[in-house]
């Protein structure tokens, strides 16, 4: 390997570099909210750009929601397996927690583009 080789892949990285953050750096901040449903009935609305912590009533007891960074995940429930708070974050307009011991879903709602329309 030459001179010539080294500087062509330092030149390569430093391009991909520059490529990935600049999709950080312009990456679009939609006013991103999520609505969180109790039996299908809307009880909350949340804007992700804040960090807070919700406690919404659930079937088996106290729902804990945390929101941090544009992300929303279910903290803490009463469940039996506790499936609902192991699910992690989720932060994409068509992402979905949906907790069926507790009778809790939690649905992001954005400004993104439909990527494909189905008949």
């Amino acid at each position: 390997m030459n001179k010539t080789d080294i500087k062509l892949i330092g030149i390569i990285l430093l391009i991909a570099l520059i490529f990935l953050l600049s999709f950080k750096l312009f990456e679009k901040n939609d006013n991103k909210q999520a609505i969180v449903y109790y039996e299908n009935k809307k009880v909350l609305t949340v804007n992700l750009n804040e960090k807070k912590e919700y406690k919404v009533d659930g079937y088996n007891g106290e729902v804990i929601i945390i929101v941090n960074n544009g992300k929303i995940k279910v903290e803490q429930e009463n469940s039996p397996l506790h499936l609902c708070s192991k699910q992690g974050y989720i932060s994409k307009s068509y992402e979905t927690i949906v907790c069926l011991p507790n009778k809790i879903s939690i649905k992001i709602i954005g400004n993104e583009e439909l990527d494909v329309v189905v008949n």
